[in-house]
């Protein structure tokens, strides 16, 4: 028997995983269908890139003791030649009319219809669904908790917030990770020391009520070889201590360095000579230039690593 469940999966939180864990139980195999992000993005404001959302997919099914594959999914439908096979599909109670769909689809085609299996929808802490915009929003933690330790970071920039995430459930295990909107007091394109200027002023603006905040700023740094991009973080606690972190530099090729000299940003030059507009969103400047080998989200996770190396004697 083969069971299906699919869905964004934006952050993986306990309804995902109990949907996941259902079609686990009842399917010999499982298909577990992700959306594309031009699929995403058309569904919601904020949307986690489709490399990382995969990425943490594949790092929770890893632990399952049956096959499995992950579909990548541009369509309520899926790719027919595969899910024509399912025999099972689990759904929440907020998508059981997806499966009706399905169902109708298929028996106009003359495919045998679906055993559809119904959960019940996951409450958060204050008993309303839980829910990934409101875990990106930092209204609670992946888990649904209202009272783990907040954490603000002092961007919008999802890459950003995420690699926060990760790490801080790392050290922590629940976190409330809490985006805010603040200046960083240095130019769009930071240049040497302005860069870990940039890190401190973020994490003071954001700091608020939360027990911590972040502050990460990339910048380049002109050396006798070449330009190099390395990215600062700031972690600062309430009680105003803190700590900096710097994470490994790359060297720019020299035609992306020649147009900063002349006073683009990186990203304006990135999108210059290579011509993708979303590089922030997706992998940025160094995964085009590393052909995959290395991502931003990456990059950012080692500089708070660094930064959070003189505070692990106190956890």
């Amino acid at each position: 028997m083969i069971s299906i469940v699919a869905g964004t999966f934006n952050i993986l939180h306990e309804g995902h995983k109990r949907l996941i864990e259902k079609a686990f139980e009842v399917g010999d195999e499982v298909i577990v269908g992700l959306t594309t992000d031009a699929m995403a993005s058309g569904m919601r404001k904020d949307s986690v890139p489709f490399y990382i959302r995969r990425r943490e997919l594949k790092a929770y099914l890893d632990k399952m003791d049956k096959p499995w594959e992950i579909l990548e999914i541009s369509d309520m439908y899926g790719p027919r030649e595969i899910v024509d096979a399912a025999d099972i599909i689990v759904v929440s109670e907020e998508t059981a009319d997806n499966a009706d769909e399905l169902n109708r689809d298929r028996a106009a085609r003359g495919v045998r219809p679906l055993k559809v299996i119904v959960l019940p929808i996951v409450n958060a802490f204050d008993n309303t669904k839980i829910s990934s915009t409101w875990i990106m929003n930092g209204e609670y933690s992946r888990d649904g908790r209202g009272d783990a330790i907040r954490i603000s970071v002092g961007s919008r920039n999802i890459l950003k917030i995420e690699a926060v995430r990760t790490i801080m459930e790392r050290v922590f295990g629940s976190v409330i990770i809490i985006p805010a909107d603040v200046e960083s007091g240095v130019p769009a394109q930071p240049k040497e020391m302005e860069t870990r200027t940039g890190a401190i002023n973020r994490a003071v603006a954001a700091l608020g009520n939360s027990d911590l905040s972040i502050g990460i700023e990339a910048g380049v740094f002109q050396t006798e070889d070449g330009l190099y991009d390395f990215q600062y973080c700031a972690v600062l606690d309430k009680k105003g201590g803190i700590t900096i972190g710097v994470g490994p530099g790359f060297r720019y090729p020299d035609e992306v360095a020649e147009l900063i000299s002349e006073g683009m940003t990186v990203g304006d030059a990135m999108h210059k000579l290579y011509g993708d507009k979303k590089l922030g969103k997706k992998q940025g400047a160094v995964g085009l230039l590393s052909k995959g080998l290395l991502d931003r989200k990456t990059l950012t996770e080692l500089s708070i690593i660094a930064a959070m190396i003189p505070r692990m004697d106190s956890f």
